[in-house]
Parts: C-alpha cells; sequence; structure tokens
C-alpha cells in the first residue's frame, strides 16, 4: 500500500480533520521531546472513538500498514515514534480526553486514554480524592500512555507502579475486536487477569482505549522535607529508617546527588537553593496522612531525624511550612530532565537494584565511568524508596558532538552500568520501558525462556506484527 493509499483510506475512517499528512504538521509527533529519535510515517491520525480505533487497526492489520500508537510523546526510550519504513501511521489519542466518571464512594474513576495525568489528579481532588500516579511529565503525558509503560514517577514506594493502580481496560486488538475489560472490583479471580498483559506492553499486543483507575481518600496532612547528608551510605540508611518509621505515610523518597542538584538550580527558572551550603547528596521526603494535621506530622518527621543529627549522619534539612514551599522542593526534582537536556549530553541509564546496595552501585558504576569515560561527571536522581536510580554520565555538547561512533560510546558505557545492576540482581530497565532503544538489552538481560514467552504471547496477539512493530519484544518484527 502506498502512502496516497493510506491516507486517502485514514480521512475515510476518521475525517479529514483527523488526518495530518503534511510534513510541517506531522514534524513535532515524528521526534521525541529530547531530540533524539526520529521517524517516518505516512500520516498522524487522531481517533476520536473507540469505533474508530477499532475500524483503523482493522484495516491497517488487513492492508499491512504498521501502527505506531503514541500518547504525550514524553518516551525517553524511542517507544512514542515510528520507525524509518514510511508505510506506517502514528495513532494518536489525544482527542480521546473524556474523563468519564469520578465515583468517590467507590474509589474509581473511568477515563479515556488521551486524558493528560494532570487532569485526573485534578479531577479526583475536586472529589476529595486522590489519583497517586505522579511524575515530572504530568502536565503533557496521557494516562494511555502511563498504562502502556506501567509508568513510575515520585510516589511508588507507597502505591505502586501505574501497574498497581488498575482496575480494568477496554483495549482494541490489533484485528480491530474490542475488549471490554473495564470493571472496577477490587477482586475479580475469574480466569487469566488480561489487563495485566497490555500494561507495560507498550502498545505491542493493541491500543488502551479507556482505563478504570483506583482512587484514594484525599491526604489531611503533608509533611515534605529536603535532607542533605555528605554521602550516600548515610542517605540510604536514612530512607530505610523513615520507610520503617513511617509505613502506610511515606509517599516520597527521592535521593539527588550534588552535581544533578546544582544542575536544576543553574537551568531552572524561580529556583531556590533552600541550603546555605549544598550538601553532597540530598533525601527528599514526603509524608501523608489521612487524619491529624500537617504541623503534627512534621513534627513527628523532625522527632525521627533527631538522632540522625546529633550523630551527624544528617548535615542540614529544610522542613516545608507551607504548600509554597513543598511546591518550591518538588520543582527541583521534577525539573532534572530539562535541566539536564540544557547541561549536556546526558545518557540515562534507568537501573534499579535492591535499596540496600545503592551504595554499591554507586561507588562501582562510578569507578567504571571514571576508568573508561573520565570525560563524563556522574549524575544522580532516583527514586529511593524503590531503589530506582537515574544514573546519567554527563556529557559536555562540546565533547558529545566530537564523538564519531556515538551508538558505539552509548551501547558500551551502558552494558559497564547495565552489567554492575545485573551483578546485584537488579535491572537496566525500571521504569521509562524499553521502546525502540533498550531492545538489544533484551536478549543480553532476560532469561532466553522468558524472551520466548513474550514473542509467543506477541504471535498470538498480533500474529502480523501490527503494533508498535520492533519495540519491546526482539526478533517479533516480520
Amino acid at each position: 500500500m502506498n502512502q496516497e493509499g493510506i491516507i486517502e483510506t485514514m480521512v475515510e475512517l476518521a475525517g479529514r480533520a483527523n488526518v495530518l499528512a503534511d510534513a510541517n504538521d506531522m514534524a513535532p509527533h515524528l521526534i521525541d521531546w529530547r531530540k533524539r529519535h526520529t521517524g517516518v510515517a505516512a500520516c498522524v491520525v487522531f481517533a476520536r472513538s473507540v469505533e474508530q480505533v477499532s475500524k483503523i487497526l482493522a484495516w491497517c492489520n488487513g492492508a499491512g500498514v504498521k501502527v505506531f500508537p503514541q500518547g504525550g510523546n514524553t518516551s525517553v526510550c524511542g517507544g512514542s515514534v515510528p520507525d524509518k519504513s514510511g508505510n506506517s501511521i502514528m495513532l494518536n489519542l489525544a482527542k480521546m480526553n473524556r474523563i468519564e466518571e469520578v465515583n468517590a464512594r467507590n474509589n474509581s474513576m473511568t477515563v479515556e486514554a488521551g486524558c493528560i495525568l494532570a487532569d485526573l489528579q485534578d479531577a479526583a481532588f475536586a472529589a476529595d480524592r486522590l489519583f497517586p500516579l505522579t511524575l515530572g511529565a504530568e502536565g503533557s503525558c496521557q494516562i494511555g500512555g502511563n498504562l502502556a509503560t506501567n509508568a513510575g514517577g515520585t510516589n511508588v514506594v507507597r502505591f505502586g507502579n501505574t501497574r498497581d493502580l488498575v482496575l480494568g481496560l477496554e483495549v482494541v486488538l490489533p484485528d480491530g475486536r474490542v475488549w471490554n475489560g473495564l470493571r472496577t472490583l477490587r477482586k475479580n479471580n475469574s480466569g487469566y487477569d488480561l489487563k495485566n498483559l497490555f500494561v507495560g506492553a507498550e502498545g505491542t499486543l493493541g491500543i488502551i482505549t479507556r482505563a478504570s483507575l483506583k482512587l484514594f481518600p484525599k491526604p489531611r496532612a503533608m509533611a515534605t522535607a529536603m535532607l542533605g547528608l555528605d554521602t550516600v551510605e548515610a542517605a540510604v540508611s536514612e530512607g530505610l529508617k523513615l520507610q520503617a518509621a513511617f509505613p502506610g505515610e511515606l509517599v516520597g523518597l527521592e535521593l539527588i546527588s550534588q552535581s544533578e542538584f546544582d544542575i536544576s538550580l543553574r537551568h531552572g527558572t524561580n529556583m531556590r537553593n533552600p541550603f546555605a551550603k549544598t550538601p553532597k547528596w540530598m533525601v527528599l521526603v514526603e509524608l501523608a496522612a489521612a487524619t491529624g494535621g500537617s504541623e503534627a506530622l512534621a513534627d513527628r518527621l523532625t522527632d525521627s531525624l533527631q538522632p540522625s543529627f546529633e550523630d551527624a549522619l544528617i548535615t542540614d534539612a529544610v522542613i516545608a511550612s507551607n504548600e509554597q514551599q513543598r511546591a518550591d522542593l518538588w520543582r527541583i526534582r521534577h525539573h532534572v530532565t530539562e535541566a539536564n537536556g540544557a547541561e549536556g549530553m546526558g545518557l540515562t541509564h534507568d537501573i534499579a537494584v535492591p535499596t540496600y546496595r545503592i551504595p554499591d552501585f554507586v561507588e562501582r558504576a562510578g569507578a567504571a565511568l571514571a576508568e573508561h569515560y573520565p570525560q563524563a561527571v556522574p549524575v544522580i536522581v532516583g527514586h529511593m524508596g524503590d531503589g530506582n536510580l537515574h544514573y546519567i554520565a554527563m556529557f559536555t555538547h562540546e565533547y558529545w558532538r566530537a564523538v564519531e561512533d556515538k551508538s558505539g560510546v552509548q551501547l558500551k558505557l551502558s552494558h559497564l552500568l547495565y552489567d554492575i545492576a545485573a551483578d546485584m540482581g537488579g535491572t537496566f530497565s525500571a521504569e521509562h520501558g524499553i521502546g525502540a532503544l533498550h531492545v538489544p538489552e533484551m536478549s543480553v538481560y532476560k532469561d532466553a525462556t522468558e524472551i520466548d514467552m513474550m514473542r509467543q504471547i506477541k504471535a498470538i496477539f498480533d500474529p502480523r506484527d501490527t503494533m508498535n512493530p520492533g519495540r519491546v519484544v526482539p526478533g517479533a518484527s516480520a
């Protein structure tokens, strides 16, 4: 099928106003937001209903036209842009953005996949409830993409990944059939839990069009603090103490290196250093309680930190006394990705190891970086409560432009660090997903039997490899 035929059919199925075929109009959808991954497509299609998605997939599957789903295009792994073939479509669900129901009595909400994450948070809050998924891109990422990548974020330590927030899904399969699994039950033991096949599948098995999500009571008390420490060992030790001291109340536990902290302040707007002297390591901690007051919760947090102050394990601490101060602390954390892009070429590694082994990883990774790539500065930020570190090798733009074999450097460096994580029982991909970038690592670090099972699942749902080919599953492309 040539591009003209694909475009004509998409206009028939979705309407002319919902199809972009001009190169300039398509351009923002064919490159990722970090400007590192590009692709080519016949057109970009904006579906407005599940019926349209069904017709589009059925036709593409029969015609041999590949489909690349796209949400807010905030992927950092090349998973939200097409390949280079050109005879494919981008299917974007941004116009399917209705919040259909917020049920406070059932602690659930039912939404379309194109809803912006921040809008879901606001809708839950308006109903005196909490939708706890939160991450730096929440103002632009869509819940369909969050589901497809099983997004993590800063509240995983208390509420889990996106997978843990899903009650039910509606999914359009590659052949156009619609599976309606939109349930809001907490217990349903009637056969295979099919929804979990699609959460984290990155659109390779079908397209999530609607979701039923869990809500929680809105917190009545919040306490937020940023701690300063001299060593990563002290930071992790304090984090483990806080997890033990505040079970059920600890919702955020973030680790930030001095290098990352300085970058965020340097390139951010309306940023303020809360410390008189910047510590070598920082821990951003947040507590939330369903009862009581914020002042009392902050007092409890202060009391729990006192022994570490007396032992000089904590060198400084800033405890937010109002919502503006809380927002200022979180702004430093949430701005790191944009700030890193302004600083230089940061090669990010989304690893996870058992939390108590974070100091071991930081030490070994730092030694490997110093030996093989002394031009790079280690920049570290991560969700310490669940062992997920974003370990970034930061090169200057000038140095990186001069590197001839960029892909070779990236692959060698990544495997240096992934080998260390694997040796500690960790993973090379904790929350960002696989996309196109990490498919080679799947064959290196995943068990052969596990890869074979994934290929079999892909073949059952998508035997023609219509959906997001070249992503997630090694060797799945036809």
